[in-house]
């Protein structure tokens, strides 16, 4: 059964993990479509922006014109190809910040609710004719970086779209008192970037709702899966409950059982009827057979009652002198075993009000316990101490518990050690019913033991 329960819990946990990796690659797969879905919208919205803009067509006139002019100072020699590009950066710088502040008017105008940067990066510049192809500028083949509008780092940029300037060109000068014409094809290539402040927030936010949905069905999945295997290991634990009492029960009943099965065949021999002292020994072996299968069932009915079922009848004791008493007697009762009561007493206070006849049981089954996992020469001290509260403190030297068995020595039913061994007589409701008892009394017992060292239990009681 535990090593179906093994399995078990370990197939769930191994379909947990591949439910997250499940889960987890649909959410990515929907973060990157979201994604997607965010940028193409946001391309869509400021695509042709610049386009239907008088302002920003205007600066954009002024750049080009003047470029032009440029160029043609270069094609008649009167320009170096650097001049061209400084003077290209030099025209774009003057206009920059117009450009920019015209474009953040147009994305207000355009109701787009997000911040946005955006600038035309230059990728090329080359001038056609029929002979050859003269490159003017090639980004690839230049650290430099030529854009107009804002600065944006490669990492955070968003390709909108590629533009292509072409254009016939001519144009005619005064040189040397001789009017000259020159004519160029012009191709003028730009990539329009822009950087959307906060997407990623953007992008989660429009996802809210099936994130939540997501961490809530896997909240419910694990929910489930914990109450699931919690409630079998419970049913194991109750069945392994059950069979460990029915076993215990059984053999504690087996004894007096067969005595009595054999005093009724020996009253029922004609040689037993014909002497009397034989009767009566036989009659009383039956009788005390019955009382001890009459405590059995007391026992059971009895120790099984929670704290809250516990009626208290209290009175003001005497604690020293009930200590001592109660130790006394007990003493009394184990003649034929070699034990020693130390017993010490520290504290003012004289007197505390218990309920005798509960509390008087609940110290028994302590000692009875220490009697039944001892050795051969049993020492048990018991130490009282009267502060804010009793503290009785009950420590022998016998076998110990385990470190696990502590955690449910004061459950209904467990006996500590290998339970399929019945050495030693009882049900597992002595200390269950110690527990309760001292829960009823409002105070608390606690166990100190290592195994092979003995054990010390410690009851605090509240004066009330």
């Amino acid at each position: 059964m535990k090593r179906k329960i093994n399995l078990l819990i370990i197939v769930s946990i191994l379909g947990l993990i591949a439910l997250s990796i499940i889960q987890g690659y649909l959410i990515n797969n929907t973060y990157k479509l979201k994604k997607s879905a965010f940028i193409t919208e946001t391309r869509r919205s400021i695509s042709q922006l610049d386009d239907f803009s008088p302002a920003l067509d205007s600066l954009s006139d002024i750049w080009q014109e003047k470029f032009l002019n440029n160029l043609t100072d270069y094609k008649y020699g009167l320009a170096e190809r650097g001049d061209v590009i400084d003077g290209l950066e030099f025209i774009i710088d003057s206009i920059n910040d117009t450009y920019r502040t015209e474009y953040q008017k147009e994305l207000i105008k355009n109701n787009i609710p997000y911040g946005i940067k955006f600038h035309k990066k230059i990728n090329a510049i080359i001038l056609l004719d029929s002979t050859k192809n003269d490159t003017i500028f090639d980004i690839k083949k230049t650290p430099k970086l030529i854009v107009l509008g804002d600065s944006i780092s490669e990492e955070n940029a968003h390709r909108v779209s590629t533009t292509t300037w072409q254009t016939d060109h001519t144009s005619s000068r005064l040189i040397n008192g001789e009017n000259k014409e020159v004519t160029f094809y012009l191709l003028f290539i730009t990539q329009d970037q822009m950087d959307i402040e906060n997407w990623k927030s953007l992008v989660f936010n429009r996802m809210r709702g099936l994130l939540l949905l997501s961490l809530l069905i896997f909240a419910v999945v694990i929910g489930l899966l914990y109450y699931s295997i919690k409630s079998l290991i419970t049913q194991k634990k109750i069945a392994d409950i059950k069979t460990d009492f029915v076993n215990n029960i059984t053999h504690e009943l087996k004894t007096p059982l067969a005595t009595l099965t054999l005093a009724t065949k020996m009253l029922k021999t004609d040689h037993v009827k014909q002497q009397p002292e034989i009767i009566d020994n036989t009659v009383n072996t039956i009788e005390r057979q019955n009382k001890r299968l009459q405590k059995l069932i007391d026992q059971v009915l009895n120790n099984s009652l929670g704290y809250r079922e516990i009626k208290l009848t209290k009175e003001n004791i005497a604690i020293e002198d009930y200590i001592n008493t109660l130790l006394n007697d007990f003493e009394l009762s184990l003649n034929d075993k070699t034990i020693t009561v130390n017993r010490s007493f520290s504290g003012k206070t004289k007197t505390i009000g218990i309920d005798k006849f509960y509390f008087t049981t609940a110290l028994l089954n302590i000692l009875e316990n220490a009697v039944k996992y001892s050795g051969n020469a049993l020492v048990i001290d018991c130490h009282v101490t009267v502060d804010n509260a009793l503290k009785i403190e009950i420590k022998d030297n016998g076998i110990g518990i385990s470190d696990k068995d502590q955690q449910q020595i004061f459950e209904k039913f467990f006996r500590a050690g290998n339970r399929e061994i019945h050495n030693v007589k009882g049900l597992g409701l002595g200390l269950y019913y110690t527990h309760q008892i001292i829960k009823a009394h409002q105070g608390d017992i606690t166990v100190k033991s290592k195994k092979g060292k003995g054990t010390t239990f410690i009851l605090t009681i509240p004066f009330n």
